[in-house]
């Protein structure tokens, strides 16, 4: 007992009785043991809730919080999960429900009439709610939807001029272009320099345009509208605009029907033209013979003399792929497209007509059977303006 209690002698912490003796235990051993009992065995999984010294009441309050955490969450789950009622609870308490096609049916713009829910409440207020049907649509069905008809681009070439009637012959041109639906490319020419009011007419109209000069010598020029159309012709080439090519002049007067047919153009179109004579008291009527769209013949003009086609400048279209691919056409040889300001007056359309087609066979007529007319050309120009002699002013007004 004597060397029992020599040995527990050195540590004197924590007393114990032996019989009459007291002595105190305080080994690593015991240490040990004592913060095991103590810590929680979810301490190492919440270092942050629960420390190994944790006290019995914070250890009572931690076990408080999670049962709390663990019942709400029971609950929760629960409740999500469990049914609130059907179809048919909803039918005997608050709603009637009566499925048909109504009479007041919607139609949507294909012409299909879609079946309706009526759900009437308890109210008498009607509700109506549109029935969901799942299918496959079919392709055919998607097509139908979608009106939209590819065109062919229209190439308007207008040759203009300084002359008292030019903005008059620019606006009336320009507000039957801004009717035809597109596209529509319309190329204005002048001469040397692109005057300020021209340019603002062109933006007024709402065409999509463009505004091209032509820089030549006035003195070598014997007709200037032939230099101003192979300037727009070599613009097209140049940028290998695809479309179709009309030379509409200022001066002339176009119908509606005349821009829809063009786009029925696929390599050479014509028609005829009327034109007033020079004496100003008949109508010449310029233009193919034709048997439905093959032209067979023409409507000649002594006037202008024997020529191989009688058609008038602003009585024929083409397809502008002419001007930039001679490959696609079979074209003889790849010299540019261009009117001759060489020959002679009245000649300046046979002779280029002669570079587009080879003959009478790779025309089509327009309309079906050249039975309309659909622009005249007609040439109303005032030659000499003056103010009458009342209106004229001694001397100027100072501003």
């Amino acid at each position: 007992m004597s060397s029992l209690l020599r040995t527990l002698s050195l540590y004197h912490d924590r007393p114990y009785q032996n019989g009459g003796n007291q002595f105190s235990v305080n080994s690593p051993s015991h240490r040990a043991l004592s913060n095991a009992k103590s810590s929680s065995p979810l301490s190492p999984f919440f270092p942050g809730v629960l420390s190994q010294k944790s006290s019995r009441k914070g250890m009572s309050s931690w076990k408080k919080w999670f049962f709390r955490c663990l019942i709400f969450f029971s609950l929760g789950f629960l409740l999500g999960m469990a049914p609130f009622g059907g179809y048919e609870d909803v039918k005997g308490r608050d709603f009637s429900f009566e499925e048909n096609t109504m009479a007041k049916s919607a139609e949507n713009d294909e012409g299909d009439v879609r079946n309706l829910l009526v759900v009437e409440a308890k109210g008498g207020e009607g509700l109506v709610v549109d029935k969901v049907e799942l299918r496959v649509v079919e392709e055919k069905e998607v097509k139908e939807r979608f009106d939209f008809v590819p065109r062919k681009q229209l190439i308007v070439v207008t040759p203009t001029y300084n002359r008292a009637l030019q903005a008059y012959y620019l606006n009336r041109l320009g507000q039957v272009l801004r009717l035809v639906p597109p596209p529509l490319l319309w190329i204005v020419v002048e001469m040397n320099v692109a005057s300020s009011e021209t340019a603002d007419i062109l933006r007024k109209t709402g065409v999509m345009y463009r505004h091209l000069v032509t820089t030549k010598n006035l003195t070598d020029v014997k007709d200037k509208s032939v230099h101003q159309r192979n300037t727009a012709l070599e613009h097209i080439e140049n940028h290998k605009l695809d479309g179709v090519v009309y030379f509409a002049d200022d001066d002339s007067i176009h119908s509606l029907e005349l821009f829809e047919s063009l786009r029925e153009i696929r390599r050479f179109g014509t028609w005829p033209v009327a034109m007033l004579a020079q004496t100003w008291n008949k109508v010449e009527l310029e233009g193919p013979v034709c048997n439905g769209s093959q032209v067979i013949g023409w409507h000649t003009n002594k006037s202008k003399g024997l020529r191989r086609f009688h058609i008038d400048m602003s009585g024929f279209a083409f397809n502008s792929t002419i001007l930039w691919d001679p490959k696609r056409w079979q074209r003889p040889t790849s010299d540019p497209i261009r009117q001759l300001d060489t020959v002679k007056e009245g000649f300046q359309g046979t002779t280029f007509i002669e570079q587009v087609v080879e003959d009478e066979s790779q025309m089509e007529g327009l309309p079906l059977g050249c039975s309309k007319i659909l622009n005249w050309h007609l040439k109303l120009e005032a030659r000499e303006l003056f103010n009458p002699k009342a209106s004229l002013l001694q001397k100027n007004l100072d501003a």
